[in-house]
């Protein structure tokens, strides 16, 4: 199964002034994942479709919130 979230931590030098930077996130589309659509994928019912910006479930890829940093919303 693959996440479509990635998490790193940035490298913090001994020698740098600045406090080491928390761990940092970002995110990768699900048809990354997905060579070919196959037939029969689950999907969201028409008004949950238009919530979701797309009509088939794997498809679907949220935004995390913009206050949160490494904490991802699902």
């Amino acid at each position: 199964m693959f996440t479509q979230y990635k998490f790193w931590e940035p490298y913090a030098s001994p020698y740098d002034p600045c406090p080491p930077m928390t761990v940092k996130s970002y995110s990768t589309p699900p048809q990354l994942y997905i060579n070919f659509q196959p037939p029969g994928l689950a999907q969201f019912e028409p008004r949950a479709a238009l919530y979701h910006g797309t009509l088939w479930k794997e498809l679907f890829s949220p935004y995390p919130g913009p206050n949160k940093r490494g904490d991802v919303d699902e």
